[in-house]
């Protein structure tokens, strides 16, 4: 038998999950859910301190993240159509580099999702008891839990419907406001005057906070980017995993890039990047604002609304996926794995709660547990991408040796794009270093993956001595 006749090797474990498991997510559906998992309030809200820190350059600082999540996600895209599995990229670091990598990367994203959720919560809870003051904040999260308890306790093909309507209201929302961008920016908009390059280029001019302006800007557009490889988790769910992972990570690069650096371009264009708006109430509300639009501010509350639901929604999902795969594999306590009508219930609960635990350690503990919990899963999404990156590097010529009829995606010019792309992770480190706020979230992020380092060796030693892995 040839050597190119034989499959790469896989993870024994993966497949027993993954059959578990029912495949009724159509295509639409993994397309919104890559969208739905990302487009939150990073993008909504949390870029007015990009904006206000880099000014127009902002564009260029989403243009040069965008690329490297371009690049991660090409890697990540082929890996997961050579092998698909709901385990994702903790799959492919184990098969790789060993059972610790999986551990690592795996754990380190479902406490990174369920801290997520938690957040989500918050943010849409204070939204609605500004519309009903007097309303405790907490009650509404749990609701919210509850409702997307249900959701994903459904069927997966009742929760991929109930996902796909979620995003598409945010596709939509985002689709309009470049229209009305667009239209404001050459000046047939109703009450508005073309701005030309006045914005881009005055006050202090396209960089007006130098290149450490940039850098701020740089690092707060990388982070806002996290969440697109649930996809590839749900991809082992779908109709046809190979031809869906493919196709759902080449449209969902696209889209993302377009949604973001569009959305940066038209509002540092239309609004002065220092107008105290941006930053204080949100880069779109000020846009809708300032070409205009009456009801602005509550336009953007129900934006923002229903993208942390969305997000909300993808993440308990994503996160109950990652624990049920984690624990296929050995890597967890077995309780967790118990498939039920193809539904991972157990995990599902386990990522509901720990996200609501973090919601509560925001009120009972607000100043120091939980702010050390949010800088903990502060630069979690880079520990995942640099094993995916590692991964793709090892795994690509392996796929290459043993099943490259298997290679449905391919990175571009391999390796030479992998090698950029590890190399301008380690120089987000350490520019990450340069900055206290984001040098605390790094050094907390450090402690976190050491952590689970030591205890995925130990266990992966454990078992090679014939020991039990432990529960």
């Amino acid at each position: 038998m040839s050597r190119t006749s034989a499959p790469p090797p896989t993870d024994a474990a993966a497949p027993t999950v993954d059959s578990a498991l029912t495949h009724g997510l159509k295509q639409r559906h993994l397309s919104m859910i890559a969208l739905g998992g990302v487009i939150g309030a990073g993008l909504f809200v949390g870029s007015g301190a990009g904006i206000a820190a880099a000014g127009p350059s902002i564009v260029v600082a989403y243009g040069i993240s965008g690329l490297l999540v371009m690049f991660v996600m090409r890697m990540l895209g082929e890996m997961s159509a050579a092998n698909p599995a709901s385990g994702s990229f903790s799959v492919h670091a184990e098969r790789a580099i060993g059972p610790w990598a999986g551990f690592t990367a795996g754990w380190a994203f479902w406490v990174l999702l369920c801290v997520a959720v938690g957040l989500e919560g918050i943010g849409a809870a204070q939204i609605v008891t500004g519309w009903l003051p007097g309303t405790p904040e907490w009650a509404w999260v749990a609701l919210f839990m509850l409702i997307f308890l249900g959701t994903n306790l459904a069927a997966v093909k009742n929760f991929g419907e109930f996902e796909f309507w979620f995003a598409a209201l945010k596709v939509i929302a985002i689709t309009l406001f470049l229209v009305l961008g667009l239209l404001a920016i050459l000046g047939v908009l109703p009450g508005t005057d073309a701005p030309g390059t006045s914005n881009l280029t005055g006050d202090g001019g396209f960089m007006p906070n130098g290149s450490e302006g940039l850098i701020i800007g740089l690092l707060a557009s990388v982070f806002a980017y996290g969440g697109l490889e649930t996809v590839t988790i749900a991809a082992a769910e779908s109709e046809n995993p190979v031809q869906g992972v493919a196709k759902a990570v080449r449209t969902a690069m696209w889209r993302i890039a377009v949604f973001y650096i569009g959305s940066m371009a038209v509002i540092v264009t239309l609004v002065p990047w220092d107008d105290p708006k941006v930053a204080e109430v949100g880069p779109f509300y000020a846009m809708l604002d300032h070409i205009g639009i009456s009801g602005a501010a509550e336009i953007m509350n129900v934006v923002i609304f229903v993208a942390l639901l969305s997000a909300m929604n993808a993440n308990i999902y994503g996160a109950s996926r990652m624990a049920c795969s984690l624990v296929a594999r050995g890597q967890g306590p077995k309780v967790l794995g118990r498939v039920s009508s193809g539904v991972p219930r157990n995990a599902v609960l386990a990522s509901s709660v720990f996200g609501f635990l973090c919601v509560l350690l925001s009120y009972w503990r607000p100043d120091d547990v939980f702010p050390w919990l949010l800088n903990m899963i502060g630069a979690v999404v880079l520990v995942v991408w640099i094993f995916i990156a590692v991964s793709q590097l090892i795994l690509r010529r392996r796929t290459e040796r043993e099943a490259p009829e298997r290679l449905v995606v391919r990175m571009w010019f391999f390796p030479v794009l992998t090698i950029v792309a590890l190399a301008a992770m380690a120089g987000i480190f350490v520019l990450m270093l340069r900055q206290p706020d984001t040098r605390d979230q790094l050094l907390a992020t450090g402690v976190l993956t050491a952590v689970l380092i030591v205890i995925g060796v130990v266990r992966q030693k454990r078992a090679e001595r014939g020991a039990p892995a432990g529960e």
